[in-house]
């Protein structure tokens, strides 16, 4: 059963805490906190993770919501 954040989220919603590392590097960030949306289309990362790793987005790639 994952943990229930209650902090963060009003009503407190399960949350995963994970390590995040870049293939073939020695670079990893352990506890990062990702909410679990088991019917969610993509995964967010927490933008100070990503600066810290130093990851940067594929400008060519992008997500539509189909929405108009």
């Amino acid at each position: 059963m994952p943990k229930y954040d209650d902090i963060r989220f009003a009503p407190p919603a399960p949350v995963a805490y994970v390590t995040l590392r870049i293939p073939g590097s020695d670079k990893a960030i352990d506890d990062v906190p990702l909410l679990i949306d088991s019917g969610a289309d993509v995964t967010l990362l927490p933008q100070a993770t990503i600066d810290l790793l130093g990851i940067t987005a594929d400008s060519s790639e992008s997500y539509s919501t189909g929405r108009i």
